[in-house]
């Protein structure tokens, strides 16, 4: 459910003045987790909280096997240490898993301190698709890595129920929002590609399904927005759809607007911000019934898009709903409240938490 606090709403521990961020998600990095943190962190220090965020642009890295844009910090552990202490925080929150996240909830544990974690990806089903190493046995690890934490954060209840039925305890909502300033209905590109256009923005990497939606047969044109590692490949197996790059700002604004259906092809995001950028921008959406769309989509009053088990079905059906009805949907997904949702969660690290 979306998280809409009263305006007199206290956060838990007013006293968490001083706030890190542990994340081996980060800038130069294009994605829904770097996005999430850097407008929160925006959202945090406008109402008065010191924030660092510790990346791997702090540490020298090495590139990820078989997704090379992502950087992994080389044994990180000292100094880290040494940059946590230096900051001195309130809270510590360790963002993701992997060797950022593991050396920050190494320190905390040896030291008897408390942290927050999040569960920002489906870590598990992308390694699997990559590794073949099964789901189940990265499930495993993933419980050892959160369960020393004080609470886990997950952005939607579906996912919320489905950690709880792997496991995961004290699970901690936490929604997501949508820059309304920065995505909206109009000015729209003119792609001068035959209509309808559906479209699709995101990474190009094998986790976000795309074939699925290219292989469909539908009237008009496939539009994809974004890069990654599959991209090529796609390319040179899709010669008639439109592949369109990487865009920022407002050409990412107007690409979307551009479009008459956005297309989320993804069964393994843990909520999906491009969907409600997409809904700001006057799209309906056109996606499966899985963690994330369902979350959103299914709490509308009026239809903003359709889910379906079949793609297409959805794809056609998402073209008669009214463009006038997501914009206003859009506007329920404020950051601000993301941010007071994610003070809420943290805990002091250094006293006992409530």
């Amino acid at each position: 459910m979306l998280y809409q606090p009263a305006p007199e709403a206290g956060l838990a521990y007013p006293g968490l003045n001083k706030i890190m961020i542990i994340s081996d998600a980060w800038e130069p990095q294009v994605n829904g987790v770097v996005r999430t943190l850097r407008t929160i962190t925006a959202e945090m220090r406008a109402m008065g909280k010191t924030v660092d965020i510790v990346g791997p642009d702090r540490f020298r890295t090495m590139p990820m096997p078989s997704y090379p844009e992502i950087k992994l910090a080389l044994f990180p552990g000292r100094k880290l240490a040494r940059i946590i202490e230096a900051f001195q925080p309130d809270a510590l929150h360790v963002a993701t898993e992997g060797p950022l996240g593991m050396a920050a909830r190494a320190y905390a544990k040896t030291r008897g301190l408390h942290f927050t974690t999040a569960f920002h990806t489906r870590f598990a089903e992308y390694l699997e698709a990559r590794t073949r190493i099964p789901a189940a046995l990265t499930y495993r690890w993933l419980l050892h890595f959160h369960k020393p934490g004080s609470g886990v954060m997950v952005a939607t209840q579906s996912l919320r129920e489905e950690l709880a039925g792997r496991g995961f305890k004290n699970l901690r909502p936490w929604s997501r929002g949508v820059d309304l300033e920065a995505f909206h209905p109009a000015p729209r590109e003119d792609w001068d590609l035959p209509r309808p256009i559906f479209a699709y923005v995101g990474r190009v990497a094998v986790e976000k399904n795309l074939k699925a939606f290219l292989s469909l047969d539908l009237p008009g044109s496939k539009l994809i927005v974004g890069d990654g590692p599959q991209r090529k490949a796609l390319q040179a197996e899709f010669p008639d759809v439109h592949f369109a790059g990487a865009r920022h700002g407002a050409a990412l604004a107007q690409a979307y607007a551009g479009a008459d259906v956005f297309v989320f092809p993804s069964k393994t995001d843990t909520f999906g911000l491009v969907v409600l950028e997409a809904l700001a921008s006057g799209l309906a959406v056109a996606a499966y019934p899985v963690t994330g769309p369902k979350d959103i989509l299914g709490e509308a009053p009026v239809p903003v898009g359709t889910l379906d088990e079949d793609l297409r079905k959805a794809c056609l059906k998402a073209l008669e709903i009214d463009r006038a009805n997501c914009r206003p949907y859009a506007e329920r997904f404020s950051w601000r409240a993301c941010a007071e949702r994610f003070m809420d969660n943290l805990v002091p690290m250094r006293e006992t938490a409530q």
